[in-house]
């Protein structure tokens, strides 16, 4: 028996479903992809970023990761990045998180993990740049949920430091980079109030001219 033979039955069947209540959809993809938003998200299968906001395939480019991190020396992601800005002319840019997030609470632990704790640092980071407010939550929960926020926030920042928006802002390009985090037990996402739409809005240590 074909693995993962299920897999297939229900491609067959939501591409059937597809055609049934568009007959061009597939057509219409072959054409061209134009998402208006580009989605930074993590990797957990508990969040699929077109299902959480009811979009179609073809709607969101999208980008995952443990964390949902950017980091400036990962050329998957800047590549991501830079087709999605240039290429796709993406409108916005969304870094979403999530509360419960395995790799926030890996960040949180100072146990071992291997290979992954490299990536983990950039998590990491982040709480010791606000050791101060993380040490003033006693509430081991709060203090989870707020590290995912403010990486959330951090990781924003990081999508505005790149050549790559700043670029586009240069170009005259309208471009507005979100944060938003998902909550796990209702679905339902929050924007964190986490935009940014030009390079007046960043540090001028990062701004570049």
């Amino acid at each position: 028996m074909r693995p993962l033979q299920e897999c297939f039955d229900a491609n067959r069947a939501w591409a059937e479903r597809m055609r049934q209540s568009d007959p061009r959809f597939f057509a219409r993809l072959v054409e061209a992809q134009k998402p208006g938003l580009l989605w930074i998200g993590c990797s957990d299968s508990r969040l699929p970023p077109d299902q959480v906001v009811g979009r179609l395939p073809g709607e969101i480019f999208v980008h995952r990761n443990v964390g949902n991190v950017v980091v400036h020396t990962d050329l998957n992601c800047l590549s991501v990045l830079q087709y999605g800005v240039e290429v796709l002319r993406v409108r916005h840019v969304v870094v979403c998180g999530h509360y419960g997030c395995g790799g926030v609470k890996a960040a949180l632990s100072p146990q071992p993990l291997g290979l992954i704790d490299n990536w983990l640092r950039h998590i990491r980071d982040v709480f010791a740049a606000n050791q101060g407010e993380m040490e003033a939550l006693s509430d081991p929960r709060a203090r989870e949920k707020r590290l995912c926020e403010l990486n959330v926030a951090a990781q924003v920042a990081n999508v505005c430091h790149t050549t790559i928006v700043q670029d586009a802002w240069r170009r005259g390009q309208a471009l507005a980079v979100h944060g938003w985090i998902y909550e796990l037990a209702d679905g339902l996402l929050r924007d964190l109030g986490v935009v940014v739409e030009s390079a007046a809005q960043i540090p001028e240590t990062y701004r570049l001219r």
